[in-house]
This record gives structure tokens, sequence and C-alpha cells, in this order.
């Protein structure tokens, strides 16, 4: 139900939420692989592709809650109205494809975390994790969002603190300063960043972001339209603040500490040395915001997919079903024995794939007179959002090049 707007313009930090939910996505295991392996194995030289990549997930994920208030519609379901079945199944097989890898990494990193701190079989934490994830998602079924958004929450500040406690007892360079330049080293930093930017700018969060902001608001009118807009503004500077800072600290952390030594480009390898070098508290305090990690981002990741088939399929499957069925990736790779973190990696590489059939639809649909009227993008919002289409999709193309040509 909509709040008064009198109450709305009283409390604007009540109105703070949906996007710390959505940020989550941005802090998952697939950013802790991508982030370890970039900074182990090239020190600080992608910095930059950090900070370029949060600067695009602040204007993606703000368009995409601005669809839902304005519409009162998420972004999957216009998509469901607008195309043919064909088009909708095609889409939507794209669009599962890239939740199921998004799973696959959220479940992956939690066993890590699992097997790190109590030497718990893969397979046995990523059922583990499995489960616990459906406890989180009970509460969304049974509390509703609110009591969801503050688990998912509280599961953010306990990934923030495992991720930067490590900053506090290792020295960080001036060098880090270079790393804001862009520029590659090779083949094998394009995949890298290719990796980071999937990892960074998810696809199931732009697509799970428009029906966060519209379940929390409704379709509010008037001034109570603006005051929500501008309390998503800052909802959605604030989390990806927050989430940006704890993935430059997890490079600047491997460029720190971890560069030139054996197995650093791995989480295990990472944590091994981490514990070595900085003491086994900030080791554990890693262990557990690897942990958070996985099950607050697996549990997002779930009520994307069911978003993203309720929208365009106009199907709805239970959460808990859905839940059990996107398990058995996961459990199947991890008892296939693959490297978990090169699986991590990869993942995220189909992830950056995907972006664009997230992106372009956004992009032209909140540039839309038609779809929402005055609140349409300017000139100068519509110019950033293409440019960041643009770059994603030729990071993309000279992605999928290199590896065909088999030189990455």
């Amino acid at each position: 139900m909509v709040a008064a707007p009198a109450r709305r313009r009283r409390g604007g930090l009540t109105l703070l939420g949906p996007a710390f939910v959505a940020a989550v996505a941005y802090v998952d295991p697939g950013n802790v692989a991508a982030n370890l392996t970039a900074g182990a194995r090239y020190g600080y030289l992608l910095v930059w592709v950090l900070v370029c990549a949060n600067l695009m997930a602040v204007l993606v994920q703000y368009l995409s809650a601005k669809l839902g208030l304005v519409t009162g519609a998420s972004l999957p379901e216009i998509l469901g109205r607008r195309l043919p079945r064909a088009g909708r199944v095609a889409f939507w097989l794209q669009a599962e494809s890239v939740a199921a890898a998004t799973d696959l990494a959220e479940v992956i990193g939690g066993a890590i975390a699992l097997q790190l701190l109590f030497g718990v079989p893969l397979v046995v934490g990523g059922l583990v994790v499995g489960l616990v994830s459906m406890a989180v998602l009970e509460v969304q079924s049974r509390r509703g969002q609110r009591p969801f958004e503050a688990v998912v929450v509280g599961l953010l500040a306990v990934i923030t603190l495992g991720f930067v406690a490590g900053l506090v007892v290792s020295p960080v360079s001036a060098d880090v300063a270079r790393g804001l330049v862009p520029r590659f080293a090779g083949t094998q930093t394009v995949l890298l960043a290719a990796s980071m930017l999937g990892a960074t700018v998810m696809p199931h969060a732009v697509y799970l972001h428009s029906s966060l902001s519209r379940d929390r608001h409704g379709r509010p009118v008037g001034a109570d339209r603006r005051v929500v807009l501008r309390a998503t503004r800052w909802d959605v500077l604030l989390s990806l603040l927050l989430a940006g800072s704890v993935n430059v600290a997890m490079l600047v952390l491997a460029a720190s500490g971890l560069a030139g030594r054996a197995g650093t480009d791995t989480i295990e390898g990472a944590h091994a040395v981490i514990t070595d070098s900085l003491g086994p508290v900030i080791g554990v305090l890693f262990g557990i915001g690897l942990l958070a990690s996985g099950l607050a981002s697996t549990s997002v990741g779930c009520y994307a997919g069911s978003t993203i088939m309720a929208g365009l399929l106009h199907a709805r499957v239970p959460l808990l079903a859905r839940r059990a069925v996107t398990l058995v990736p996961a459990l199947v790779v991890l008892a296939l024995g693959v490297d978990p973190t090169w699986a991590l990696v990869l993942s995220q590489v189909f992830l950056s794939i995907g972006i664009p059939f997230a992106l372009v639809p956004l992009v032209r649909l909140t540039g839309s007179r038609a779809v929402m009227g005055r609140f349409a993008n300017g000139p100068v919002l519509a110019g950033a959002a293409w440019a960041v289409v643009g770059a994603v999709v030729a990071l993309n193309v000279a992605l999928v090049t290199l590896t065909v040509m088999g030189r990455a």
C-alpha cells in the first residue's frame, strides 16, 4: 500500500531501502573472485574499471527505480506487455540464463566460505547456503518487503566489515592513484575487465530494482512523486557508494598485500595469504564477509528471477520451489570439481554479455515520453545512458572477438 504523502515528506530516511537490496548484487562472490584476481595479478591497473562500472551502476539503477515509480510496473512487466509471445519467451530464456549464472556464483561463493571457516565440503556447503537462503526468502514471503530489506541490509553491513577490515592493517601504496588512468595490459586484462563489469553492473539487479521500488512505494503522484524520486536518488547514491567502496577495497587489498604471492588469484589462496600476512582475525572476518555475501546475494538473485518470470511469462513459481530448482546447477558444478574461483570469474563474463539485453530496453523506455511523460530522460541523461550502453557493448564485442580468436 502507498504511504500517505505527508508521512513521506516527514520521514525521508524511511524511504530508503530498495537500492540497498539491489546493491547486494554488486558485492556478491563473483565480485570477490574478479576483484581479487585483478588485484593479485595486475596490482592497481584495473581500479579504473571498478570506478567507471560503479558510476554506470548509479545511473542504471536510478533509471530502473524511476521506471518502476513512474509507470507502476517493473521492467520485465513492461516488456511482457510489449513483446509478442515468441519474443517474450526468447527474452525470458536469456534473462533466466543470466539469473542462473548469477546464482551459480553466489552459491559457490557461500560454499567456499563455509569450507574456509569450518572445513565443510563444497557440495555440502552449497546445500547449506541454499537452505539458509530459503529461510531468508521465507521472511519476504511471510513478512513482506520491509523485514526482507532489514535482513539483507544487515548482511550487507557484515559484508562491508568482512571485506574492508583487511585495509586497517595492510598499507595501501600511493600507486593506487595510477590505477585510475584507463588502460589495459594485454588480452587477459580485457577478459578480467569484462568480468569486473559483469560483476558490478548486474542484469538481474536492473530487472529487480524497478520492481523493488514499485512494491515499496507504489505509483506516487504529484508532490509525493517528487519526494519519492528525490529519496530514490539518495538511496541509489548511498547504497552504491557503499558497494563501490567495498569492491575497490577488495582490489586494493589484493594489490597491496597479495601481489606476487603464489595462489592468491583464487579465493582460497587469497584467504590463506590474508590469514598468514594479516592475522587469523582478518582471515576469519574475510570468510564471514564472503559467507554473508553468498547468502544475501543468492536470496536477492532468486527474488529477481521470480520477478523476471512473472513479468515476461505471466507465471509465478513459489520462491522456495524456485530456490530448490536453481540450486541444482551450482551443486553439479561443485560436485564435478570445477575450479570454483575460475567458475566464478567466467560466470561474471557471462553476466557481462547479458547486460545490453537489460540496458537497451531500459534506456529506450525511460527516454520515451509515451511511457514516462514529463519524467522521460532529458538530453544529458539520455546521452549519458546511451554512452554507458555503448561502452558495455564495445567491451563485450572485444571480449567475444578475443575469445573466438583464441587469444584470451
